[in-house]
């Protein structure tokens, strides 16, 4: 009886070892796609963040349009001649194909 009960400590002592192995395979696993996903993160992070700037300098710029089409009347002119080709009264406006 004494040999079956060494067999069995083995036994049980086996199946943990495999169970401790295929756990820690698992958690191995998990942790480098969790890694994987955190660069990944990180990277969208960094894309975004400079993506943030890129806008907040084109605001900037935006606002200052904004305030010299809001104060600067000569400004104004200047945008509606250009940009709807409005002219004075008696004046020509010639328009050239680029």
């Amino acid at each position: 009886m004494g040999a079956v009960a060494v067999n069995v400590r083995k036994l049980i002592i086996g199946v943990y070892l495999c169970l401790f192995v295929v756990v820690g395979v698992m958690s191995a696993g998990f942790f480098w796609q969790t890694r994987r996903e955190l660069e990944q993160l990180r990277g969208q992070e960094v894309r975004t963040r400079n993506r943030l700037s890129e806008l907040q300098v084109r605001l900037s710029e935006q606002e200052r349009i904004l305030q010299r089409l809001r104060e600067d009347p000569s400004y104004v002119e200047r945008v509606i001649r250009r940009r709807l080709l409005y002219a004075k009264p008696d004046e020509t406006v010639f328009r050239f194909e680029d």
